[in-house]
């Protein structure tokens, strides 16, 4: 059997949200088309504070926001204007230059709340690097779930465990939210060739091996695993088919081509860039 890689993530803040990112890391750059994920930790925030993502651009990637608890508004430069509530998912496509605010709502942030989930990146295939943005919104209710023996998986984009989500994916994706119960085990096929497990909270085994919460584990390729709860367990199950081609990722851009990003940041910085309407606040590119 081929040994499972695991990667402890790295602690970091964004805009005053702590998170832990276990990819990108330097075992291993991307899981099927993934190549970023953030694990926003549990977090209280007091009545009149809220999480701010001011205005930044992206490029060649996808955006996908899940959140066990709490809210957050989404507006873009396409024009969206969408609160995403706890169980839905935030789909966006940024294509050639899109830019989008991300912030918590008025109303929660008055009363005071608790914001806790996962922001990944996807890395669009090379046909889509330069096409359209494109934003979705998809309500808790829409995605598909299945809950048998004490396994309980909820479909958040792609298809895998004989479930289909409604997000619009560009290449074939797996990424399913898993919660078992004590003792409960679940089989995850080869359908996907790339494959990962990211333990949120519980003890679990993969082929016996015990597994940290908050590690990250690469599965072997072409193996089926099977998947142990040794207490009451919640995590994700992500993956898809290989990258076609390695991917540059600097500061908020991801492309195939290095001149690609070099013109987005150049962009950016001079303000020839698609705005959110109403906003005007802005990150600026790191060093300048």
């Amino acid at each position: 059997m081929t040994t499972m890689t695991v990667i402890r993530p790295r602690a970091e803040d964004v805009e005053g949200q702590p998170i832990l990112r276990p990819l990108p890391s330097r075992e291993c750059r991307s899981v099927g088309p993934f190549v970023f994920f953030d694990h926003m930790l549990e977090t209280r925030y007091a009545p009149g504070t809220g999480m701010n993502i001011r205005q930044h651009p992206h490029i060649g990637l996808s955006t996908l926001t899940y959140l066990f608890e709490g809210e957050l508004l989404h507006k873009d430069s396409l024009g969206s204007d969408q609160e995403v509530k706890t169980g839905d998912v935030s789909w966006m496509t940024a294509g050639s230059a899109i830019a989008h605010v991300e912030r918590t709502p008025e109303a929660l942030k008055a009363s005071g709340f608790s914001l806790h989930g996962l922001q990944v990146w996807l890395a669009s295939p090379k046909e889509h690097e330069q096409g359209p943005g494109h934003y979705s919104h998809h309500p808790a209710a829409s995605l598909p779930v299945s809950d048998n023996l004490g396994v309980k998986i909820r479909l958040i984009a792609g298809s895998g465990f004989c479930l289909k989500s409604p997000v619009p994916v560009l290449s074939p994706t797996l990424y399913a939210e898993v919660e078992m119960q004590t003792a409960t085990t679940l089989l995850i096929p080869d359908e996907h060739e790339e494959r990962a497990v990211y333990v949120l909270q519980g003890e679990a085994q993969l082929d016996g091996v015990s597994v940290e919460v908050h590690s990250l584990v690469v599965l072997p390729v072409g193996q089926s695993i099977t998947l142990f709860a040794e207490t009451d367990c919640h995590l994700v199950v992500f993956g898809g088919a290989p990258l076609d081609g390695p991917r540059r990722i600097n500061w908020n851009f991801v492309a195939s081509d290095p001149a690609l990003i070099e013109q987005a940041r150049q962009r950016w910085t001079a303000g020839d860039w698609p705005t959110v309407p109403g906003e005007v606040e802005r990150i600026e590119l790191p060093g300048n």
